[in-house]
């Protein structure tokens, strides 16, 4: 039996946290589904990438694929296929800083980390 804070089986559970990153607020929005999960990293508004990764029984490596907005950004498309090796659930990410230096990067995925520790139940 699941304990309290976890959704029921059809429900979905929302979580939204943020953090300062290089001086820079950056927030966090994330849906649990079922058997997937939704992550939503901005600073402002706006959904401008968004892709999807899951993994398979055939390669180690989650599949994945932009499914919105420049598909020369691998920002939200390499985000996703850790979350999803990490997670074993289809996962779709909307990356949405325009920073997508690799060091800024790390920050953003080791902050969603640190959340997914303290709070297991919401991812």
């Amino acid at each position: 039996m699941e304990g309290p804070g976890a959704a029921a089986p059809g429900n979905v559970s929302l979580h939204n946290f943020s953090a300062r990153l290089w001086e820079q607020p950056v927030h966090f929005h994330v849906m649990r589904l079922t058997d997937s999960l939704f992550l939503w990293v901005g600073a402002t508004p706006h959904l401008r990438n968004l892709s999807v990764a899951m993994c398979t029984r055939y390669d180690p490596i989650p599949v994945s694929t932009a499914l919105l907005g420049d598909l020369s950004d691998t920002t939200s498309t390499g985000l996703a296929q850790r979350l999803a090796r990490k997670t074993s659930k289809q996962v779709f990410v909307s990356y949405n800083l325009p920073n997508t230096d690799s060091s800024f990067t790390l920050l953003v995925e080791n902050r969603i980390k640190e959340e997914m520790e303290a709070f297991p139940e919401k991812f």
